[in-house]
């Protein structure tokens, strides 16, 4: 178009705007913000005072949806061509833009809008900084920047990682530094310690405790209500029994770790319930403390995600999965406490262990996180390839692998050392099988218990056994693993010696290290 044909566009679209008919109005915006971007036609327009025209549609405070979203998008298009100053901007037009981000629910549309008109003012004008900081409240900014990540952790799901699009590296930056912030919202709740006389703060706790143990018709006497609830509170794995609020003094992990235990209770309840009372109900001393874990637990991932800390300069490490849910950090929480839970029983763990179960939970996760799951799921399927038994034999591999192990010096140490390391082996276990041992008798439950015993003769040729009338107090054979209760152990500690084609000696080993 030439000159005078844009002159003439920007005059129409200028008549059509300031007409009072809003159908016209509206097609004139639209139009208005895809032509704005025409260096030739923005100063044909600007020319006719046709920002001014805009500027007062925005300070009227009448216009709202389609019609403010397009007159913001044509004005800050003008603005953007930097014909015309930004200090020339009025006071009032500054109060509406801000009037818009400060609201708590506002059209995103106008709000990425508004949000980009108050950037570009602070940029590019330093007397506005000091009117535009006036205005704008952080606590609108923080709210408005969780509803963001929001939308943008399910846009990069939609878009890039089901679009299997290549990450270049400035994408992976930028959604290192967007997870970075995400993450950071949660410092303020991390580093709040809880009150122990607040009572808001309290119910939270006293739900946790209805969830679990559904107590609401509690007892009507004050002591009887007292020592059920510190029961109750020793079994939901508290440390402070008599109150609870004082284990939520420490930050981190603060609230925020009170705030997971929440959701996991109310999201995911019947998990909740089935980890509180299955470790409540256990007498074997192996019970998993539900609420020092959930404690300990969030102060390391908040370690692992690095909360509260600022994003790292050329840093892409970012984790595909924290953008596939809306409560990702909460799902992550859910997922990890079950992992806890899992380990701790497959270490057979007990209070003393509780440091060591904690470290193998931190090596599990981190290692699930290394290979980059894109989804929860996948997480969960990384962390059930991670069993306790599985990080022991990485554990020894890596060792093995390491330089130092594969030296030559080191390769011929072990060489000439492991024929003698294995004849004491079996001088060991020769003479275990000297000292011999007493054994359970299989036969009829309902017969009173026999016991036999047996041991190797010492030219290590013969097997020497006989029934006893009853077991031998101290006997080394006979710990508690004669309480077998399940079939399933028997058949994994039995084992028999076959010594003649029509007999055989039938033994149930005291646990499985004795079997191997």
């Amino acid at each position: 178009m030439s000159n005078y044909q844009q002159a003439r566009a920007a005059r129409q679209l200028l008549e059509r705007i300031q007409s009072h008919v809003i159908d016209a109005r509206l097609e004139a915006l639209k139009e208005l913000a895809k032509l704005s971007a025409d260096p030739t036609f923005a100063a044909e327009f600007i020319n006719m005072e046709g920002i001014g025209t805009l500027a007062r549609l925005v300070e009227s405070g009448t216009h709202f949806g389609e019609m403010l979203a397009f007159t913001l998008t044509a004005f800050l298009e003008l603005m953007d061509h930097g014909i015309v100053s930004w200090d020339l901007i009025s006071l009032s037009f500054i109060k509406q833009i801000a009037s818009y981000v400060n609201q708590p629910m506002v059209d995103v549309s106008i709000l990425q809008r508004s949000l980009a008109i108050l950037e570009s003012m602070v940029l590019n004008s330093h007397s506005l900084y000091h009117r535009v900081a006036q205005e704008i409240t952080v606590g609108q900014l923080i709210g408005h920047l969780q509803v963001t990540v929001g939308y943008l952790r399910f846009s990069f799901f939609q878009h890039v990682i089901r679009g299997n699009r290549p990450i270049k590296a400035e994408m992976a930056h930028q959604l290192y530094v967007l997870q970075v912030l995400t993450f950071n919202l949660l410092e303020e709740r991390m580093m709040t310690k809880m009150d122990p006389n607040d009572q808001a703060q309290r119910d939270i706790i006293f739900e946790l405790r209805r969830i679990a143990f559904d107590g609401e018709n509690d007892p009507t006497g004050t002591e009887k209500r007292k020592a059920m609830y510190t029961k109750d509170y020793k079994m939901l794995g508290f440390t402070n029994h008599v109150n609870p609020a004082m284990d939520f003094t420490q930050t981190p992990p603060g609230m925020l770790a009170l705030d997971n235990m929440l959701y996991l209770a109310k999201v995911h309840q019947d998990t909740y319930i089935r980890i509180v009372l299955e470790n409540s109900s256990r007498e074997d001393k192996h019970e998993c403390p539900f609420g020092r874990c959930a404690i300990e637990l969030t102060r390391m991932l908040c370690e692992i995600l690095q909360v509260g800390e600022l994003p790292n300069e050329g840093c892409n490490d970012y984790h595909p999965m924290f953008f596939t849910h809306d409560r990702a950090w909460e799902e992550f929480f859910c997922v990890c406490i079950q992992l806890l839970n899992k380990t701790w029983k497959e270490m057979r763990a007990t209070a003393e262990d509780f440091n060591k179960v904690m470290q193998v939970v931190r090596e599990q996760i981190t290692r699930a996180l290394a290979m980059k799951p894109a989804s929860l799921d996948q997480l969960k399927n990384k962390l059930r390839g991670l069993s306790y038994s599985e990080i022991l034999r990485l554990r020894q591999s890596e060792r093995m692998s390491q330089d130092d192990f594969q030296s030559p010096p080191i390769i011929e140490l072990r060489e000439r050392i492991q024929p003698e390391i294995l004849e004491l082996i079996k001088q060991q276990r020769l003479n275990r099988l000297c000292e011999g041992s007493c054994f359970r008798k299989l036969g009829n439950r309902r017969r009173q218990e026999k016991f036999w015993f047996c041991r190797l003769s010492l030219n290590h040729k013969v097997l020497h056994y006989g029934d006893l009338e009853e077991s031998p107090q101290g006997e080394v054979g006979l710990p508690k693993l004669f309480a077998l209760k399940q079939n399933k152990e028997v058949l994994e500690l039995a084992f028999s010696v076959l010594y003649d084609p029509d007999e055989t000696l039938n033994f149930v080993a005291p646990n499985k290290y004795e079997v191997s």
